[in-house]
């Protein structure tokens, strides 16, 4: 307010108000008046006041006024740092104060903790940055289309590894700013940050499998004729690949295939169906070695020995083998080799191949020995399903008690989306560093490719399938954070009987068989959303096969650490 406007009320003000008791009085006229007396006169019109408290004007020496204006705003500060203001106003405006307050803090909290993660935004975009343009200039002094090619691999992958570890960073920049506004409507209108479900659903969704494309082979045996299947290498997962190439073998040869006893092999009836198989087919196709035994009346015979392998030994079997057969009661002629072939260098054979030297149409029962490293038309063989026509998703699978137990174990532990990890550590250093380059990785460079595939497929929870010692098992967990949270590592627990998701195996007597354990195992890596395998590892291609087949396999399995190699190698003995 201007001064001349203050001055100009004092005038008016001066004719209506009485002089205070303590000033000396001028001459008055007769009628006196007391401090709280108004003023006689009918024209006297009270003056209204310009703020809530007004200023009473006296009737002194200007100069006082002076002093009174300049105190007045000292007595302003004195007041509110003296007077408890919030006493002045209702219980309502102190809360919404009170609210308003807590508001601002939450969101300069959040800007701050926004600010930081921004930052570290851009030192990862720097990094980037700067590891590709380290990745191109080490590509450009190997200028051999082979490693280019694998720098351009390695540098795509890297970028896509990082500009997802930025997409996850930009998500949590989002939900610390709109974390201040939660209770209110700001959320519904700004939206919540875009889900991460989004990215990953589409980087690691399900492959096209492209079914018909196929390209099968009709199995329609003679009733009389049989293929007997021999396989001696390797553990449960390299005899049911085995199995798998008999299948095909006794389509190409027309014949009826005989599963192995469990006397000199495994007892798959207890992982896998046999009766199952023929109902893919339509067919009697497959039959065990006892309806085998039934159907020749004990007379077991194998009339031909075709060996499909001549090296090492001819038929990839030993003495202790052929004496565990000659046991059952079969007999059999001189061991022939179809070809010159080793184990360790097998050709690519194709069907035109195994005809001409395996069909044996005046013989009734041959066999071929183990073909496990048989080379005859792999891709068509690897394709889903199989080389072979059938209305199933595969031929050879778990048996239905084995699925049904780990989609149980799947619905306790586990949820549809998680990731299964077939870590192999026992016995694998000296078979890993026998190749190159080795698969086999220290622990903590493993920890960081497993938490880099979390991040691809955001997935809460990881199944792990391994044969590692428990000091390997606890550092690994140890090791599994991301942003601040550990990555649960699940495995299956010993028996209890409070726990009900594997009570069918105890109640059919398939309990503690370390077989159908494996087979377990297989099963809940295969129905999983993403799967790690362990290169090198047929339990690992096994389970691959499985997940082709049924449909499970994602754009995002791979082989752990895959493109890398081990940061650190020992040396040979």
């Amino acid at each position: 307010m201007d001064r001349s406007d203050s001055s100009s009320d004092e005038e008016d003000d001066r004719q209506s108000l009485v002089e205070h008791n303590d000033i000396k009085p001028h001459p008055s006229p007769p009628t006196h008046s007391t401090t709280f007396d108004i003023d006689d006169d009918p024209h006297f019109r009270p003056p209204i006041p310009r703020f809530p408290f007004s200023i009473p004007k006296f009737a002194f020496d200007k100069r006082y006024y002076y002093l009174l204006a300049a105190a007045l705003p000292l007595c302003i500060l004195v007041l509110f740092f003296s007077v408890d203001i919030t006493s002045l106003f209702s219980t309502t405006l102190s809360s919404t104060l009170k609210t308003s307050d807590s508001l601002t803090d939450r969101m300069r909290e959040s800007e701050l903790t926004a600010l930081y993660l921004l930052r570290q935004q851009q030192l990862g975009f720097f990094h980037l940055w700067n590891h590709s343009l380290f990745l191109q200039s080490n590509s450009s002094f190997n200028s051999t289309p082979s490693n280019n090619l694998s720098s351009n691999s390695a540098l795509t992958e890297y970028i896509k590894s990082a500009l997802l570890k930025q997409i996850t960073l930009n998500k949590e920049i989002q939900n610390v700013l709109l974390s201040p506004h939660r209770s209110g409507n700001l959320s519904e209108e700004v939206g919540d940050a875009l889900p991460m479900d989004t990215f990953a659903l589409d980087r690691c969704r399900k492959m096209d499998q492209k079914l018909s494309d196929r390209r099968t082979i009709e199995w329609k045996p003679k009733s009389n004729k049989f293929l007997f299947a021999i396989c001696t290498s390797g553990q449960m997962s390299n005899h049911l690949i085995c199995l798998e190439k008999h299948m095909f073998f006794a389509a190409i040869l027309n014949r009826v295939l005989v599963i192995p006893s469990h006397k000199v092999d495994y007892q798959f009836s207890r992982v896998i169906d046999i009766d199952r198989m023929n109902m893919c087919l339509g067919r009697k196709v497959v039959i065990s070695f006892e309806e085998f035994s039934e159907i020749k009346k004990h007379h077991l015979h194998i009339d031909r020995f075709i060996c499909y392998f001549s090296k090492p030994n001819p038929c990839y079997v030993d003495d202790e083998h052929i004496s565990k057969l000659k046991n059952l009661g079969i007999s059999m002629g001189k061991l022939e080799s179809a070809w010159n072939e080793d184990t360790k260098h097998p050709n690519r054979k194709t069907v035109s191949d195994v005809e001409s030297k395996f069909s044996s149409n005046n013989d009734d029962v041959i066999a071929v020995g183990d073909i496990f490293f048989a080379n005859v038309e792999q891709e068509w063989v690897n394709q889903p399903g199989g080389p072979i026509a059938h209305k199933c998703q595969t031929l050879i699978e778990p048996s239905h008690l084995i699925k049904l137990t780990a989609q149980r174990f799947i619905q306790t532990f586990l949820g549809k989306n998680y990731i299964a990890l077939h870590f192999r550590r026992h016995g694998f250093l000296k078979f890993c560093n026998a190749k190159q380059p080795s698969c086999f990785y220290p622990i903590p460079q493993a920890a960081d490719c497993i938490i880099r595939m979390v991040e691809r497929a955001n997935v809460p929870v990881i199944y792990l399938s391994t044969d590692a010692a428990e000091s390997e098992h606890g550092l690994l967990q140890s090791l599994l954070v991301l942003n601040g949270k550990p990555i649960p590592l699940v495995k299956r627990p010993p028996r209890n009987s409070a726990e009900k998701w594997d009570a069918l195996l105890y109640r059919h007597g398939l309990e503690e068989d370390s077989q159908v354990e494996a087979m377990l195992d297989k099963t809940i890596c295969a129905m999983s959303s993403t799967f790690i395998g362990a290169p090198g590892s047929t339990f690992t291609e096994d389970i691959l096969r499985l997940r082709k087949d049924w449909g499970t396999a994602s754009m995002c399995d791979e082989y752990l650490c895959q493109g890398e190699e081990p940061n650190f190698i020992s040396e040979n003995e």
